[in-house]
């Protein structure tokens, strides 16, 4: 479902984030990437999702190289393919839960009723059932990251790539979150990698691997 081979990337001024980066990501499978801060954990997410260029190597997501695909081409791809879990929520406060569930739907040109049905039915897997008309304001910071989750899953993507997604959650809530993730990635068949700083969320993943300036390579006593 995801497939990197020899991936480069370096930053303004010359200095190498990471090179000779492999990595292949079959459906159903979860991966951690861990790694020290300024590594480049979220640049390779940005990478993958075809938001910033590598300066060499391959990217290929679903079987479709995105070398091959210009900027509407990968704009296609992500709306399509791609599912986002980000650690800042990035819910819309205007917009009811379902609504904000629904938006993946719309920019397939999915909405309407049939979409806001399949938005409140991924709230209900996600344990928010009756509230597809709450606002964002009303909910909790570990159920603002459910209704994250489901948004990501609601078009059912091949991939889903999640940048720190308990980062701003206190440990019980993190816990569930990670259970809930594991439970709907596992159940869409989504290849997913889970970039993140917590041994306890890296821990749920089939691989972990730690991010250096060589590439990935296997987390100590994995």
């Amino acid at each position: 479902m995801l497939a990197l081979a020899g991936l480069r990337k370096s930053v303004p001024g010359g200095r190498v984030l990471f090179e000779r980066l492999d990595l292949e990501v079959a459906p159903g499978e979860i991966v951690a990437v861990t790694g020290e801060s300024g590594v480049g954990k979220s640049t390779l997410l940005n990478l993958i999702a075809g938001l910033d260029d590598a300066d060499g190597g391959r990217i290929a997501v679903a079987g479709q190289p995105l070398e091959t695909l210009d900027d509407d081409g990968r704009t296609r791809l992500r709306r399509d393919r791609v599912g986002f879990v980000f650690q800042a929520f990035h819910i819309l406060p205007h917009l009811s839960l379902a609504q904000n569930v629904a938006l993946p739907l719309v920019l397939q040109g999915a909405g309407g009723a049939e979409g806001l049905r399949r938005a409140t039915a991924m709230l209900e897997a996600v344990g928010l059932a009756g509230r597809a008309g709450s606002r964002p304001s009303e909910l909790s910071g570990g159920e603002l990251q459910r209704v994250a989750l489901a948004r990501a899953l609601v078009h059912r993507p091949a991939l889903v790539l999640a940048d720190e997604p308990t980062g701003n959650l206190d440990p019980e809530t993190a816990e569930r979150i990670l259970d809930l993730f594991v439970q709907q990635v596992r159940g869409s068949g989504a290849a997913a990698v889970l970039v993140t700083h917590s041994e306890r969320a890296a821990a749920v993943a089939d691989r972990r691997l730690r991010l250096t300036r060589d590439g990935l390579v296997p987390h100590d006593g994995r």
